[in-house]
């Protein structure tokens, strides 16, 4: 079995000579939990306790308790034994960073760090989906932020995006390491974190447009990424805020994410990923306009020939993937939301849409019968395709205001 295409390891029956082996190990590795519960009820924070944590956590590292334990460890005990103006909460007493012993002192709590994090490295390597070695890991990072001068606590962080960035060139759909990446980011991207900003206060410098970048390069490595799209999603809003974007320029942006979600769609239409990034695309012009919509200045005849023009290229997909339910949904969603705008054109106050209703009084009906029939077609195709979904497929089919038993 595989996970994101990297196999797993087969398990295979043991001999009598490997089980004894395992159960010696299942036996000091008891003995090493029950030492470790002893230190800690005595409060014994030292080296000693540190390195049983991670003998421990070498052969579990799904015990959460352990993580807590060493967080103790260094925090109540080895950090304040070389920082003691650093309290257990990060706060700061007096301490003058440029003194020799609060040199020396730094010097120390970085060692320990950056030991640490080299310790969770093969961990990583090993058990790349294990929440509580990320969430440690970011635990160790914040501690550098604290403890740390501001350029040194910066390196770290540096250094962190990095390794995020060998860790997804291994497995680049790693959920924990795309949000693990996001998180590095942020935290690069604050005051706190700024080399800009030596006061921690205000604004750091955006990573928006690396990070755009970046996400371009994976999808190019591998186009079925949720976590790279999905990114995109959050990032492209920013972008063009920070770029200044106009009206006409945010158009065009969008209309080149179209040519590229489509080349995608052509080179793999059953590739869910895909289609979840060109629906956003297109709830930036279907759905009523908010703070973090992309496009907010469509008027309805505009929306319509976007859809339509969508829609065109839908179809012309289906040339050779007649059997893709993912075409079949996204052109009965838009056949839908086209009806919609088509009625909310018919209403009083839409001027524009009433000059085009007395031009040609009949046209609104043939139109409304034309995207009716299309709705049938479609839905008639889901039910063929994908008959689990059956019972969705008949609400949609059934006219506004009936009930379900009708």
């Amino acid at each position: 079995m595989a996970s994101h295409g990297v196999p797993r390891t087969s398990v295979v029956e043991k001999s009598e000579q490997a089980r004894l082996k395992e159960l010696d190990r299942i036996r000091e590795y008891r003995g090493f939990v029950g030492e470790l519960q002893v230190k800690v009820a005595a409060e014994e924070y030292t080296d000693e306790t540190l390195a049983l944590t991670s003998k421990i956590l070498k052969r579990n590292p799904e015990y959460y308790t352990v993580w807590n334990h060493r967080r103790r460890v260094l925090s109540l005990g080895l950090f304040v034994r070389h920082r003691p103006d650093v309290s257990v909460n990060g706060g700061r007493e007096g301490h003058n960073a440029n003194t020799p012993t609060a040199s020396a002192s730094s010097e120390a709590c970085l060692h320990l760090i950056r030991s640490d994090l080299a310790f969770l490295v093969p961990l990583l390597r090993e058990f790349p989906k294990c929440y509580w070695i990320w969430n440690y890991r970011l635990w160790l990072l914040e501690q550098s932020t604290v403890l740390l001068a501001r350029p040194v606590a910066r390196g770290i962080w540096e250094e962190e995006l990095v390794l995020a960035g060998k860790m997804l060139a291994r497995d680049c759909r790693n959920f924990h390491g795309w949000g693990y990446r996001r998180t590095v980011v942020e935290r690069l991207e604050s005051p706190a974190l700024s080399p800009e900003n030596l006061q921690g206060t205000g604004t750091g410098k955006s990573m928006v447009e690396d990070e755009f970048a970046y996400t371009r390069r994976m999808i190019g490595t591998n186009l079925s990424n949720f976590s790279a799209w999905h990114y995109r999603t959050t990032l492209i809003p920013r972008l063009l805020d920070e770029r200044g974007a106009d009206s006409a320029t945010r158009r065009r942006f969008m209309d080149d994410e179209f040519k590229l979600i489509t080349n995608a769609l052509y080179t793999d239409t059953d590739d869910q990923s895909l289609w979840f990034y060109h629906e956003w695309l297109m709830s930036n012009y279907t759905s009523p306009p908010s703070t973090h919509s992309v496009i907010q200045d469509l008027s309805s005849s505009e929306l319509c020939s976007h859809i339509q023009k969508q829609m065109t290229t839908l179809v012309d997909m289906l040339d050779g993937a007649e059997d893709c339910k993912w075409i079949y949904e996204a052109l009965l969603r838009y056949t839908l939301v086209l009806d919609t705008v088509k009625q909310q054109q018919q209403q009083p106050d839409d001027t524009e849409s009433k000059a085009e209703q007395h031009a040609d009084p009949g046209a609104s009906k043939i139109e409304a019968d034309q995207h009716y029939k299309q709705a049938r077609r479609w839905l008639g195709e889901l039910r063929r395709l994908d008959p689990l979904r059956k019972g969705r497929w008949d609400d949609l089919g059934r006219p506004p205001g009936s009930d379900a038993e009708g």
